[in-house]
């Protein structure tokens, strides 16, 4: 089992390079988003075409793996088109000169180690048989809902900026009327459900992995990163930090009722 993780690493490693590559000629590393939830896709077809059996249920795990990779690929090469580099990527470009070399170790490389981490609940899921049909259901229920909020609320996102009339707006309406960041929470779930199906499967221990997941989600590229930014260039973004969850979904406060435009 070893020898395929290491394999499944060899892969991550190698699309990485390829994007890198493509992003020179770009002279912009947005291309890492879109590629990221690719770089777990890649990782369950070496993990699944390696196992001992091809069983109903680890169909099924490939297929929610493959729909959850691809729309939120999609997602973010739609919204990163034309688009100058991210401001995130704009501020490492900055503060690590010659970038064009670095960023294959600092963009591509850690995201793609991040990734073969992360990714080993689905190895235990998808090589070996689950115990407990009751928690492969819960894990399944918990997918639909992580799914659900983070396609849902990146589509409500999408169409908002698409509007011109919502020029210098905070989108509060929706799912973000819930939570600041309902994608996010819905990514959180997914990673959560894939861990409950290597759970069912006895790697208890593959924990690490939706862990460090969260506190990306919460503590470094997500919510933290994201509201700093934020808050610098709209003001009146400190109105809905005060009204509404940052993270897990709850009734907001009166003040939600507020309009939030930028200065």
């Amino acid at each position: 089992m070893l020898t395929v993780y290491f394999q499944a690493l060899l892969l991550i490693l190698s699309m990485g390079f390829v994007t890198w590559l493509y992003s020179l000629k770009k002279h912009n590393v947005n291309s890492v988003d879109s590629l990221w939830s690719l770089m777990f896709l890649a990782a369950s077809i070496v993990y699944l075409v390696n196992a001992a059996e091809i069983t109903p249920r680890n169909l099924l795990l490939i297929s929610l793996v493959s729909l959850w990779s691809i729309r939120l690929s999609v997602h973010l090469m739609v919204r990163n088109w034309n688009h100058e580099e991210d401001l995130r990527y704009q501020a490492i470009r900055a503060n690590n000169e010659p970038f064009a070399w670095k960023s294959l170790y600092i963009v591509f490389g850690l995201q793609g180690l991040l990734a073969w981490i992360i990714s080993i609940p689905l190895l235990f899921a998808l090589q070996n048989p689950g115990a407990w049909l009751w928690l492969e259901a819960l894990a399944l229920g918990l997918w639909v809902i992580g799914f659900y909020f983070e396609a849902i609320a990146d589509w409500q996102l999408y169409r908002f900026k698409r509007n011109p009339d919502n020029q210098g707006r905070v989108l509060d309406s929706g799912l973000w009327r819930y939570s600041r960041h309902p994608n996010y929470f819905g990514e959180f779930c997914i990673w959560w459900a894939f861990y409950l199906f290597a759970l069912s499967s006895g790697a208890w221990w593959t924990v690490y992995a939706p862990l460090l997941m969260t506190f990306l989600l919460l503590k470094v590229s997500g919510v933290v990163m994201m509201e700093k930014t934020i808050t610098r260039r709209r003001p009146d973004y400190q109105r809905y930090i005060e009204s509404t969850n940052a993270f897990f979904p709850g009734l907001p406060h009166p003040v939600t009722q507020y309009s939030f435009r930028e200065e």
